[in-house]
């Protein structure tokens, strides 16, 4: 069972999204759900104890803090999009990569020549659990900010704030 609950953030309203393995979707589309915590009855709930920690990574993360954990999230995709997105976890606080370098990262990990950073971007591009898996620190392979569903406007908020240069 999915368990939702809205988080307030300062560029806008989040819904996490949880199950009993851990947190499945942090999303700025707020059409997900209509009901929040609510359907969790049971305090020791292990979606609702995902969701607590989801909400502590946050609460850190938007005071400008690195949080220095990642809360336990449940990643549900393709063998190549899961692939992908663990490599965005690796992904510095503060730091970007292109995905171009993923592209190639990933190219040889598998022992082949090339692999297209679109189908990298594709990937990207269906993470449900933004923020915490890092995918707004994905950039073009000339240093410009490309695509993300939340906009560009949040991305460019996400990525000041890692680099000290937002206020909080």
């Amino acid at each position: 069972m999915q368990v939702y609950e809205k988080y307030i953030s300062p560029i806008g309203d989040i819904v996490l999204a949880a199950d009993d393995q851990g947190l499945t979707c942090l999303s700025f589309d707020d059409d997900i759900i209509g009901v929040g915590r609510g359907e969790v009855e049971d305090s020791h709930n292990s979606a609702a104890k995902f969701l607590d920690e989801a909400k502590v990574w946050l609460d850190t993360y938007f005071a400008g803090r690195e949080p220095g954990f990642t809360p336990k999230i449940h990643l549900i995709g393709s063998d190549f999009r899961i692939e992908v997105w663990n490599r965005l976890l690796e992904i510095p606080y503060g730091k970007t990569v292109s995905y171009g370098e993923i592209a190639k990262e990933l190219a040889g990990k598998r022992g082949i020549e090339k692999m297209s950073a679109q189908a990298v971007g594709g990937a990207v591009g269906h993470n449900e659990i933004s923020i915490i898996v890092p995918c707004h620190r994905v950039i073009g392979s000339d240093g410009k900010l490309t695509g993300y569903g939340g906009g560009l406007d949040k991305k460019t908020y996400l990525l000041e704030l890692e680099q000290g240069l937002k206020s909080r």
